[in-house]
């Protein structure tokens, strides 16, 4: 199965996590907008792509090829950050490591492969776009200078541009719209080449307008990602994410990715059940991009806002149609004979049935 996983962050790692364990055949494609932290910090300096979250996703995807000691170690480094007060801290290995292969080959696609050979990916890890792009966003709800009296409260219907994607993320306030720039970024050819050859793609989790929505609104990437014939999967978050999508319903999520890509178009809308309050709501949404709805536990098992790698994993198998071979499943689960079945069904984790209207 050829799997194409679009994202950033950590809900990306999430997605990846999962993915490796149904295939080898992966492709990460990664949003190029971060400008904070040690990400920020190097973009600025070097005016190179940010490493951050391409960094994360070669994590995700790290030792397949070549499992061992030595491929661990190099895991280990390339994760390391750097302590103290001086001009490293804070930087992690990896990124300065990206940062240098960037520069010295002056061509991302070629850097990123090498870093998947020195890490053991089998998968590839690219960029939405070979340059870097900024994020900006309509805000409203922003609270006045005097914190919100009745002097201030007839602009909080009054919408602010904010720029920047740790901005987007934390300023407090409902985000409206977003828009990148440049306007019509150029995509990565070798992104938008793994999307048409794709045979399951998926979208999220992650934070909604600086991770998820960002591909949609590259015009090269989301033609080829219209026009690939690969069953289109979205995964939706556990939880809202304070600042950009605090107070946000399941299905408000799907609202909003239809006001920036009204001709998308999807296959399943993956989403954990405890995190939907109103299954019909959540539906009705689904069924306006054409997608089925597959409600099962996703989450981690503590209970913390985090997916389960390997209930994941049974969900995505399940939405791309894809048969898990037993000696797959047995790998998963153990030899206690509680994992996926060949036909996808996890006794386990049952689903209602009114979701499982599969062709």
């Amino acid at each position: 199965m050829r799997a194409v996983a679009l994202g950033g962050g950590h809900g990306l790692h999430a997605t990846l996590s999962a993915l490796r364990r149904l295939t080898d055949d992966i492709t990460a494609i990664v949003v190029v907008a971060d400008d904070g932290g040690s990400s920020g910090r190097i973009r600025r300096e070097l005016d190179i792509l940010p490493p951050g979250d391409l960094r994360m996703a070669l994590g995700a995807l790290a030792g397949q090829e070549h499992p061992g000691p030595e491929n661990t170690l190099w895991q280990r480094v390339f994760e390391h950050r750097y302590g103290g007060h001086g001009a490293l801290a804070g930087h992690a290995v990896g990124n300065l490591l990206l940062a240098g292969l960037l520069e010295v080959l002056d061509d991302p696609v070629a850097a990123l492969d090498q870093a998947c050979g020195l890490l053991g990916v089998r998968g590839r890890v690219l960029p939405m776009s070979p340059h870097p792009v900024d994020i900006e966003a309509d805000v409203t709800g922003i609270r006045g200078p005097s914190g919100g009296d009745s002097a201030d409260r007839g602009d909080r219907d009054v919408a602010h541009r904010i720029r920047g994607q740790v901005a987007v993320a934390t300023t407090p306030g409902r985000v409206q719209q977003v828009r990148l720039d440049p306007r019509r970024p150029k995509a990565c050819p070798e992104a938008c080449e793994a999307l048409r050859a794709a045979d399951v793609i998926t979208l999220g989790p992650g934070s909604w307008f600086s991770s998820v929505l960002p591909h949609l609104l590259v015009p090269e990437l989301f033609a080829a990602l219209a026009e690939s014939e690969a069953r289109k999967v979205l995964v939706l978050n556990l939880e809202p994410q304070p600042g950009e999508t605090a107070g946000f319903s399941p299905e408000q999520h799907l609202e909003v990715l239809a006001a920036h890509a009204p001709r998308l178009r999807l296959d399943t809308v993956v989403a954990d059940t405890v995190a939907v309050p109103e299954p019909d709501l959540l539906r009705r949404g689904a069924e306006a991009f054409g997608a089925e709805t597959l409600l099962t536990a996703v989450g981690a098992p503590d209970g913390s806002p985090r997916h389960d790698p390997e209930a994941l994993a049974e969900a995505l198998a399940e939405a791309a149609h894809h048969r898990v071979p037993l000696r797959d499943a047995a790998a998963l689960h153990g030899p206690a004979g509680n994992g996926v079945s060949a036909a996808g069904a996890d006794p386990a984790r049952p689903h209602q049935e009114e979701d499982r209207r599969w062709p």
